[in-house]
């Protein structure tokens, strides 16, 4: 799994063409990702701010709405790859463009229910 974590500052400091670039280079980055046969899932997600955070203590339910903790990065999407070394993993990770401009983190992944690799 390619874990992309944004840095809203950073992301806020680029200029629009900068940003344009990024995204295109997302597109680059699945096209050769499907090509290859490797690319599985891919998802982007919302930023933070946009969230709940649901608990159930003593059979209750709460909702808090907002971002679990404070951080500097939240974690913005994935790209679900598989691959057949840990080398091809992080080669296909530094073509992520967020690997330019914040982190892209590997982690295998242990198990998966509903997606065929």
């Amino acid at each position: 799994m390619l874990l992309n974590y944004m840095n809203p500052a950073i992301w806020d400091g680029l200029s629009e063409e900068e940003r344009n670039v990024v995204l295109a280079g997302h597109d680059t980055f699945q096209k050769t990702a499907n090509e290859s046969g490797e690319l599985v899932a891919a998802l982007a997600m919302n930023d933070p701010s946009h969230s709940a955070v649901v608990r159930v203590r003593d059979s209750k339910a709460t909702t808090d709405e907002g971002p679990y903790v404070e951080s500097k990065e939240y974690l913005a999407g994935y790209y679900l790859v598989d691959c057949e070394t840990r080398e091809r993993a992080l080669e296909l990770a530094a073509l992520v463009p967020d690997a330019a401009i914040n982190v892209v983190e590997v982690r295998p992944v242990m198990f998966s229910s509903g997606l065929e690799m």
